[in-house]
């Protein structure tokens, strides 16, 4: 069922790009996402963090990705997309540290699109999701794949 200003499949076009976000990274929840998914040493203490190569509190890869996550989700839901979830990533590349203090944002650009064989009713779509934080460093690289509505079906 088709709902009115929804993005849909066929609006997708490749080479399409958005930035968006804004996620400022505390040490308050650096530390908690690690205490309980992350427990590594430099993860959680100044002290431990200092003896390795990141020199200071890091958060986790993962915590990075959940950051990520909420910033995708915001936008999509802003957006208006006729979403349908995501089998997966590609890819996934930390490539700089993320520090308590840092302020995230996402960069995407489409580089594929195609309808689904066996459900008429979905298409997907591969993104290039670029994390960078306020220095405009890349933090953070992936591929990500998308479901979503073909429209009128």
């Amino acid at each position: 069922m088709e709902e009115e200003g929804l993005v849909y499949f066929e609006d997708l076009e490749v080479g399409a790009k958005a930035a968006f976000g804004m996620y400022a990274v505390t040490r308050e929840e650096v530390i908690d996402f690690a205490s309980k998914y992350d427990p590594q040493p430099f993860h959680l203490s100044d002290e431990a963090a200092a003896q390795t190569h990141f020199g200071r509190l890091s958060a986790s890869g993962w915590h990075t990705c959940a950051m990520v996550m909420r910033m995708l989700v915001d936008n999509i839901t802003e957006r208006k997309q006729a979403g349908l979830g995501s089998p997966g990533l590609d890819e996934l590349r930390w490539l700089r540290p993320v520090y308590p203090g840092d302020v995230l944002r996402v960069e995407t650009e489409i580089v594929g699109k195609r309808k689904s064989q066996s459900r008429p009713e979905m298409g997907s779509f591969q993104s290039l999701v670029t994390v960078f934080n306020q220095d405009d460093v890349a933090v953070c690289t992936m591929k990500s794949i998308g479901l979503i509505r073909v429209r009128g079906i």
